[in-house]
């Protein structure tokens, strides 16, 4: 029997997530070939007048074209792709695999030409800037495992997620963007931890269900060049198949200057793609009241109730610092006491801390507010 709630999540997907309008042309791509919602969202997508297509792709079959990849071949596919994405008005991306690290043996080599070509000129050129977009999960029995949790639990966990009440949110986030604006500089603190940046003049942008699901931030960028001090993430993060632990990264005038890992060769190597790579492109708190515990999905990990982000990489179009680069690594800290406590500082006024908002006008994100 086909889960009522997989109906629920394509209607707020196709109308709230992306408003497809009457005579649009929506791509909906599958990596895992999720039939039912895949299904459900074509359905959708009719209902509102609009065009779907459809593009399957699956982990096994992108690993064994990693393997053989050559810029030349690439640079065809991504001309390819690009040709569809410039067509369309809405993209919805649903990730379904089953190994997170299915590409943990693919040379960097070989995920870097897949980064400057389709990455680039499918992604960050097109899809982000010029087209109404959302990315999601699908709960799968991987996840689950990564969650610690038991298959329904986990079903049950990310619907709660992926169909609260997103326009609550979304108005409860107008107080800290409107902070966020007025703010220059940030001062973030805890465990091996004691940053300071400026955000002065970019803009804050907040997430609530539009961009992606399960979605609850706000983001901007720091100033280039501001970032000073140290930085220790306590939550593990797979980035191109490979799980980073214990990354603490030194900065300088906006520079990583060192970066250590359990793995410290291959997380420099990531940070030496290009100049852009050692530069951070975003800032972000994250607010999802559902969202308590990493599960290396970064999805969901980046929406952690009392956490934060701290990017290395590209930044958005919309929250410009002039950071280009063809990574964009989201690292988590998550500053909740069990975790180790930590605090938020706006020019030296203390926003959050043990990730708890304590200035009035931002108490409405504490979780109890937002379920």
């Amino acid at each position: 029997m086909k889960d009522p709630r997989i109906d629920k999540l394509a209607k707020n997907l196709i109308n709230y997530s992306v408003q497809l309008q009457k005579g649009e042309k929506v791509l909906i791509e599958n990596f895992g070939l999720q039939r039912e919602l895949v299904t459900a969202l074509v359905r959708e997508a009719y209902a509102a007048g609009g065009n779907p297509f459809v593009l399957l792709k699956d982990q096994q079959i992108d690993r064994s074209l990693l393997l053989g990849a050559k810029e030349e071949q690439f640079s065809m596919m991504a001309e390819f792709e690009a040709n569809v994405m410039k067509e369309m008005d809405a993209y919805i991306g649903l990730r379904s695999g089953n190994n997170i690290n299915e590409q943990a043996d693919v040379p960097d080599e070989k995920m870097k030409i897949h980064g400057k070509t389709i990455g680039k000129k499918v992604h960050q050129d097109i899809r982000v800037p010029k087209t109404k977009w959302v990315v999601l999960r699908y709960p799968t029995s991987n996840m689950a495992q990564l969650a610690k949790m038991s298959t329904e639990a986990f079903e049950d966990f990310y619907f709660d997620v992926c169909t609260l009440d997103y326009g609550k949110m979304d108005k409860a986030m107008d107080s800290l963007e409107e902070l966020m604006n007025r703010t220059d500089q940030v001062r973030l603190k805890g465990p091996g931890t004691d940053l300071t940046f400026s955000i002065k003049d970019i803009p804050a942008i907040k997430c609530a269900g539009r961009l992606n699901i399960p979605d609850g931030e706000v983001y901007t960028a720091p100033v280039r060049n501001s970032i000073n001090g140290v930085i220790s993430y306590n939550t593990p993060s797979p980035y191109q198949g490979f799980t980073f632990e214990n990354v603490k990264l030194t900065f300088k005038d906006g520079k990583i200057v060192d970066a250590q890992a359990n793995d410290t060769e291959r997380i420099n190597r990531i940070f030496d793609t290009d100049e852009g790579a050692r530069y951070v492109g975003e800032f972000a708190i994250g607010v999802n009241p559902f969202i308590q515990t990493p599960m290396q999905d970064i999805l969901f990990d980046e929406k952690i109730d009392g956490s934060f982000h701290f990017t290395p990489g590209q930044c958005y179009d919309d929250a410009f610092n002039g950071n280009h680069s063809n990574i964009h690594w989201d690292l988590v800290n998550i500053q909740r006491p069990e975790y180790g406590g930590g605090e938020i500082y706006f020019d030296d006024v203390l926003i959050r801390k043990d990730g708890r908002f304590v200035i009035p006008e931002l108490e409405k994100l504490n979780p109890e507010n937002l379920k």
